[in-house]
């Protein structure tokens, strides 16, 4: 890989030098604007980072985190990486950073008042008390209403970071008492790069998970590291080829429900495995050992939890299936229009362009509509079999669908 050019001393920024932001592929912008703050005695008390899935949200809050936190004296060189600080907000172990994620559809109101509780409190050994909020979307307006009084009149030294895709996704009355930082997709080859420098992965499998993830860093990695995840993406983005009769389409659309399944279960087996040795060794039980009727309400509320979880990482993992079905179809209009467009499956192009050739533009954009309309019906808790069979049957060849009468669905 060619070594970047030398940056010169004239031209050498914040955000070029500290290890905190190496993480953020392709976010130079927001680097220097979120390094500038980090430098100053009192930067802005409540944020809000927005950018697309994949983009690095909740990486820029923490990184920005580190940089406030750092040690070092010089402010334009803080976010070190090296320091107290620095590893301990990496790892999560920061007396004064508070993350709060929710694995929920929506947080729970009581978790932001006990947050908020928190930001009452002096900072113990850093120079601010910082909360993380990912996923502000789901918070509910009562838990919106909640924060907004927090931010609205916040404590001394104490700095919110608010994550959400966009910034309709926040309410107006939070968005207008927050600063934002925009986040954009990195390039591919950027993505590439970081997998290769962070995680030593070979480059030709870090520029195939880079494409195939379209530039998601968290997804990218995975892919990259997981053979089972590269075969279940595989098996995605084949089904619509293999597709000929409507009895095709209905198999595709149960085997698509299968192979989610089978990812989210992969992904949650063995975290909650482990959640429940811990759980069980904090009640001093064995593994093996019986757990009494008077103990098993804290057993019965990890399942709980655990339960709503693996639902909710089934969702998530259909919603991607979702995505890298919109990314197949793009390829194949890539390939009808005649682009130069790289395909995100750069690897299936032969394959791709013997199905374009098989298929009209205009069909190629109603199964695009399609893939559409099935993420919103999923997002509306519509059945999933339900809603990918409809879906399905858009991929039935050209020459059938045009057989079909005009009202048909």
């Amino acid at each position: 890989m060619t070594a970047p050019s030398p940056v010169p001393a004239d031209q050498t920024t914040p955000a070029a030098l500290a290890p905190a932001w190496a993480d953020l592929a392709g976010q130079q912008a927001a680097v220097e604007q979120l390094s500038r703050a980090a430098a100053a005695d009192r930067p802005t008390h409540a944020w809000l980072f927005t950018g697309p899935p994949g983009s690095g949200r909740s990486n820029a809050a923490r990184a920005f985190a580190q940089a406030l936190q750092c040690e070092v004296e010089d402010p334009d060189r803080r976010g070190c990486g090296s320091c107290h600080a620095c590893l301990t907000v990496a790892a999560g172990t920061h007396a004064d950073v508070k993350v709060l994620a929710t694995e929920n559809v929506t947080y729970k109101i009581d978790e932001v008042r006990d947050l908020i509780a928190l930001a009452q409190d002096r900072p113990t050994s850093g120079r601010w008390r910082v909360f993380i909020m990912e996923d502000a979307d789901r918070m509910t307006e009562r838990a919106t209403n909640v924060l907004l009084k927090a931010i609205e009149e916040p404590p001394e030294r104490t700095v919110w970071m608010l994550c959400a895709p966009s910034p309709a996704d926040v309410l107006v009355t939070i968005r207008s008492r927050c600063r934002q930082v925009g986040l954009r997709i990195p390039a591919v080859r950027a993505v590439a790069d970081l997998l290769v420098e962070r995680d030593g992965l070979d480059p030709d499998l870090a520029l195939f998970a880079a494409r195939a993830s379209q530039s998601h860093v968290g997804m990218a990695r995975r892919l990259a590291r997981d053979e089972g995840s590269r075969s279940r993406r595989e098996s995605v983005v084949h089904l619509p080829l293999r597709v000929k009769a409507t009895s095709d389409a209905v198999a595709m659309a149960k085997e698509l429900v299968e192979v989610t399944q089978q990812e989210a279960a992969s992904s949650a087996e063995v975290r909650n495995a482990e959640e429940r040795r811990n759980l069980l060794r904090s009640l001093g039980l064995a593994e093996d050992e019986k757990v009494p009727a008077k103990l098993r309400h804290h057993v019965k509320r990890l399942e709980d939890a655990q339960t709503a979880r693996n639902k909710r990482a089934v969702h998530d993992t259909l919603d991607r299936a979702m995505i890298d079905l919109t990314g197949l179809f793009r390829d194949v209009l890539a390939l009808q229009l005649g682009t130069d467009a790289e395909l995100v499956n750069e690897h299936l192009r032969d394959e791709l362009a013997s199905y374009a050739r098989a298929a009209s533009p205009e069909r190629t954009v109603e199964r695009i509509d399609a893939v559409s309309t099935a993420r919103r019906r999923l997002a509306g808790n519509v059945p999933p079999l339900l809603a990918l069979e409809a879906m399905a049957t858009s991929f039935l060849p050209d020459r059938i669908l045009d057989r079909r009468p005009p009202d048909h669905p």
